[in-house]
């Protein structure tokens, strides 16, 4: 069974089929927050301090940690930004962390002050990608988001886009580093302009289940972009990718409702054992007024295994306010 581990210093997490669904927190990331990204240049992290905090108490199994603030010499703006960023992060939270960042100096830089076994997010099919960020993989022993797009842009044919996933498996292991350690995003489209988009995800993932034998990942609200009540769409969106093979996504872990249907999903799909976490977080469950349902306590949405560990892009949700 393919098992991909992440780790903080003091928290180890299996991402797997066998697993519950990793939620990977979004919200740390400035790409269309005007706000936060005004404040990470001024050297205030209060935001970023909420959001890491809330994000862990909402649930989340992972967090995503981007610093990308501009787009004017990001070589040399963005690397100490990321540092400084996946610093006070770790010092506050325990859970594991996925490096986000388009600039290969600034997810090396990051590398080197994380602690455990971070996600890197991300490589492409694109050869410059390929050759900049394997090595790096290899050299710190970290597993890699793999998105599925190369040098021609994202494909419209699913088939494609898996033709770039295998490839990227593929030049991995050419650089020793095993498929359990990569993290396919297939790559979500709108379901507003693409009408079949769920269903050539989910064709999508079974594929890279059966065939590739790989982990998933995605930016889960890409597929709600553009449509009203966009929280609905997501929510009915988890169960359906969960029950076709995907593992993990990142998303904002503070929407109740998105958080419900992973927790349900997981209930359902047996990775909930004796619904232990469905119970803890919902036995004090009342209706709110307006008929919208709350729990009493957020509790996460994995437990996430054992301790221990050594010493994108994604749109979406973490592009709004």
């Amino acid at each position: 069974m393919t098992r991909t581990i992440v780790a903080s210093a003091t928290r180890e997490i299996i991402i797997g089929f066998d697993q519950p669904f990793c939620v990977i927190g979004e919200r740390i990331n400035p790409t269309g927050r005007k706000k936060l990204a005004a404040e990470m240049i001024e050297g205030n992290f209060d935001t970023v301090i909420k959001d890491a905090l809330e994000q862990v108490a909402a649930g989340a199994t992972m967090l995503d940690v981007n610093a990308g603030v501009t787009a004017v010499n990001p070589n040399e703006t963005e690397p100490p930004l990321l540092v400084k960023t996946l610093e006070i992060v770790q010092g506050l939270v325990d859970v594991p962390l996925s490096i986000d960042s388009s600039v290969s100096a600034a997810i090396e830089a990051a590398l080197r002050v994380a602690k455990g076994r971070p996600l890197v997010n991300s490589v492409t099919g694109e050869e410059e990608k390929l050759e900049a960020i394997l090595p790096l993989c290899k050299k710190y022993d970290v597993p890699v988001v793999a998105i599925s797009n190369d040098e021609t842009g994202i494909s419209m044919d699913p088939d494609v886009r898996f033709a770039v996933a295998k490839k990227i498996v593929e030049r991995a292991m050419d650089h020793g580093i095993k498929p359990h350690d990569i993290v396919v995003d297939p790559l979500v489209m709108p379901i507003g302009a693409l009408g079949d988009a769920g269903r050539q995800v989910f064709a999508l993932l079974r594929r890279l289940r059966e065939e590739l034998k790989v982990n998933t990942t995605c930016g889960l609200s890409n597929i709600s972009f553009g449509l009203p009540h966009r929280h609905g769409i997501n929510a009915g969106f988890i169960p359906m990718v969960i029950g076709a093979g995907m593992t993990s996504a990142i998303m904002n872990p503070c929407r109740p409702q998105e958080m419900e249907a992973v927790r349900a999903a997981n209930v359902l799909n047996g990775t909930d054992a004796n619904c232990t976490n469905w119970i803890r977080t919902y036995r004090d469950h009342k209706p709110a007024e307006g008929g919208h349902a709350v729990a009493a306590a957020a509790a996460p949405a994995a437990s996430g295994g054992r301790r221990g560990g050594r010493a994108g892009r994604t749109g979406g949700a973490a592009a709004s306010e």
